[in-house]
């Protein structure tokens, strides 16, 4: 295969997003951050100049996607991105290295794909200790164990359809990773085509984890009433040489209390050593989720002081970018959180995608005014013109960017109070 060239601005730009990563350090080691940013670079462009080139011209304007083994880049007039495929590290940038694009021109970045929507719920205690599984209490989806599966082709003949800027795929699947046998071949065509597939989970066996270690990404393990059955997946999976291992907690004012005691365990739960973080997702009152209750900006304010002082690595969902950004406005650190914070970025640059193949602007706007019915992929001749600026994706996209009106100008939700 011949090597392909990397344009020198990009690989500048790729060593200032390494340097700032690495944060600041004394005069004496400077040269040594040098010698180590310059090496990066290198590792980088070796990787990509042995990898695959395509390019698009979407509104005359010509993008180039560089796809490597271990990382790809997309370098455009006003759209770029660096994405590391080994630990999910993504810079986004437009004409320069300052500015912010609103939004993707060549198509999405993530694509959130549920696979099936059967799940026969968490697994909990019972007063004698013995275990039982339950349907969750705040599912937005209220899944069961009767539902559907996406089928592999069905998958194939959607993810084919995208542009190959897309850097990540994350299943919805069930608890267990077991209720669509054609998982493991839709993560494995991921591969084959330069995607990274991610997963999240409540608690899988020995067999399945052997299974996600061998070629997912990044698995997320759900934290419901029980933490044993968590706790006991993420060793799974970390024993196994993950990671990209999180804990999912989906906070609420009935759900506080279990948060609060997830963050101190990280600290001090064997079990947890060699995760990666914890990602707090915000609650959207939809399906069994409406009998729980927001929480308020001083709630969310704890949760975010609290990681901070238990210098544990956390996270939230974009849903709640806003919240976050009040949270640390007055932190010494501001700029560089909001730095790496993004604010909602359904059609900006992520995509749904349920089990009929139908696409929404997320996963929770199925069937709320004016998505009673997705956008039929299947159906698409041209993504980028039949699905990617579909009219109603358009409309969306202009309300979500539009939707600034908080002093950090993150896009917030247009659909849910979060």
């Amino acid at each position: 295969m011949a090597k392909t060239t990397i344009p020198i601005p990009v690989l500048k730009i790729i060593m200032k997003a390494f340097w700032d990563k690495l944060g600041p350090v004394s005069l004496q080691k400077e040269k040594l951050k040098a010698l180590a940013v310059t090496n990066l670079v290198f590792g980088v462009e070796k990787d990509l100049s042995e990898g695959q080139k395509y390019e698009y011209v979407i509104g005359g304007k010509t993008y180039i996607i560089y796809d490597g083994k271990y990382h790809k880049i997309v370098v455009g007039p006003d759209y770029n991105y660096y994405f590391s495929k080994r630990d999910g590290e993504f810079r986004r940038w437009g004409a320069t290295y300052e500015d912010d694009p609103m939004y993707s021109p060549i198509g999405p970045e993530i694509a959130d794909i549920e696979i099936t929507t059967k799940c026969s719920g968490s697994l909990s205690k019972n007063k004698d200790g013995s275990w039982i599984r339950k349907p969750c209490s705040f599912c937005y989806k209220s899944n069961t164990p009767q539902g559907i599966n996406m089928s592999f082709e069905t998958f194939k003949e959607i993810i084919d359809k995208v542009p190959l800027c897309l850097t990540q795929v994350a299943f919805g699947a069930d608890s267990t990773a077991t209720s669509n046998p054609d998982l493991w071949k839709m993560a494995k065509y991921c591969r084959e085509i330069g995607i990274v597939p991610n997963i999240t989970v409540a608690d899988v066996s020995e067999e399945v984890a052997d299974k996600l270690a061998d070629v997912m990404g990044a698995v997320a393990v759900s934290r419901y009433e029980c933490k044993d059955s968590c706790y006991d997946t993420v060793q799974k999976l970390v024993s196994r040489g993950m990671s990209q291992v999180n804990i999912h907690y989906m906070i609420s004012q009935e759900t506080l209390e279990g948060c609060v005691e997830t963050i101190n365990d990280m600290v001090t739960d064997e079990r947890l050593k060699g995760m990666n973080a914890i990602v707090m997702l915000s609650l959207k009152q939809k399906g069994r989720g409406v009998k729980f209750t927001p929480l308020t900006q001083d709630q969310y304010s704890m949760l975010v002081n609290l990681s901070l002082e238990k210098g544990i690595s956390f996270g939230f969902d974009s849903c709640g970018c806003r919240k976050f950004f009040d949270a640390i406005a007055d932190h010494a650190d501001y700029e560089r959180f909001k730095e790496v914070g993004e604010p909602c970025e359904s059609t900006c640059f992520s995509w749904y995608v349920d089990a009929r193949g139908l696409c929404y602007p997320c996963s929770f706007c199925e069937e709320v005014k004016g998505w009673e019915c997705g956008v039929d992929v299947k159906k698409s001749e041209d993504f980028m013109a039949d699905v990617w600026n579909d009219s109603r994706i358009q409309d969306f996209r202009k309300k979500i960017t539009a939707n600034i009106h908080n002093p950090h100008g993150a896009r917030e939700c247009i659909i849910y109070k979060v």
